[in-house]
Parts: structure tokens; C-alpha cells; sequence
């Protein structure tokens, strides 16, 4: 049995990883990551650092990314609660520029998401606390670190939330166009 099923979402970048769960009466077992299959579904980078985010019910943490040379891809998944996920295309040249796509990714459904360099990241939190573990192939540089609004109306993200409980620095990003963005 394979251990990962990898789907590619509209935006064909970001990558819904569906790891095989081996349950009984004694819990559960499940690999999050192998380099050789996710070298193999095109996710090349290795990661090098793991953060673990909690957060209450109306968060949203967003839109992030890191500008070069600190540029992250992030391999995300939830291990408790619920979250409604957003990766946007931020690259200029691409034919999907400022487009975005979503994901739930829950303890429930297990599933992961691969969000590649040149894409700004969000979620908000759908339960009453989620536990968010996401690993990145950069590290944390605060000097490169980035954002875009939420609420972006170009973007138009269809959040599950209208008033979503923001940090006053997430809450003050600017919009897509006027982001500081070398992608």
C-alpha cells in the first residue's frame, strides 16, 4: 500500500497530499512525510523548520509569505480541529496570478496541503481551537516576512467567515498589487 495520494488542485502548484491511515483498536498510524514520494509528486524542496500554531474559533492567520531569498513552501496539516485553508498565486508572470484556492484540512480528514514558493497562505480556524503543524523549506526571516489583506476585494476569497478575528499587523497588509512582492 502507498503511503501518500497526491492531488493537484485547480492551481496545479498546490498539492492535496491524503496519507494512508492504518487504524484499530489501539489508535492509529499514519506517515506525514517521505522525501522519496514527495520527490516523486514534484515537491522537491527539503523542509527545515516545523512550527505548531493553536488557535481559537474566528482566527485567521494571513495572507503570509517570504520574500527571496527566505521564499517558503509550506507542507501544512491540522492535528485537532477544523480550518478553512487559502493559497493565492502571487507570481506576476503566472497565468494564474491572484488566483486562489481553498482546502479544509481537519484531525478528521487528515488531510495535508503542499502550498510552493510564489503563493501567499491563510486560514482561518472553524472549530472551537485547532492545531495547526506546518513545516517549511525555508526558515523564519522577519526581515523577509510578507503579507497580503485578507479581504483583498480583488482577490475575493470566499472565507467561511466575515468577521474573522485578525492580529492588528494581518489586519493593516495591504492589498495584492501594492504588496512587496519579487515573485
Amino acid at each position: 500500500m502507498v503511503p501518500f495520494r497526491f492531488q493537484r488542485l485547480e492551481l496545479p502548484d498546490v498539492i492535496v497530499i491524503e496519507p494512508t491511515v492504518f487504524e484499530d483498536d489501539r489508535g492509529m498510524f499514519m506517515e506525514v512525510y517521505r522525501a522519496s514520494d514527495f520527490l516523486r509528486a514534484g515537491i522537491e524542496e527539503p523542509f527545515v523548520q516545523e512550527n505548531h500554531v493553536r488557535s481559537v474559533r474566528g482566527v485567521l492567520r494571513g495572507l503570509h509569505y517570504q520574500k527571496r531569498p527566505a521564499a517558503q513552501g509550506k507542507l501544512l496539516r491540522v492535528a485537532s480541529g477544523e480550518i478553512y485553508d487559502v493559497a493565492v498565486d502571487i507570481r506576476r508572470q503566472s497565468p494564474t496570478f491572484g488566483r486562489w484556492v481553498s482546502i479544509r484540512l481537519s484531525a478528521d480528514n487528515r488531510l495535508m496541503v503542499y502550498v510552493p514558493l510564489g503563493f501567499a497562505h491563510g486560514y482561518c480556524v472553524l472549530s472551537d481551537i485547532a492545531d495547526v503543524i506546518y513545516n517549511t523549506t525555508a526558515e523564519y526571516d522577519p526581515a523577509q516576512d510578507r503579507g497580503i489583506l485578507w479581504n483583498d476585494p480583488e482577490l475575493a476569497i470566499a472565507w467561511p467567515i466575515s468577521r474573522p478575528r485578525l492580529s492588528a499587523r494581518d489586519a493593516a497588509l495591504p492589498p495584492l498589487r501594492a504588496a512587496d512582492n519579487d515573485f
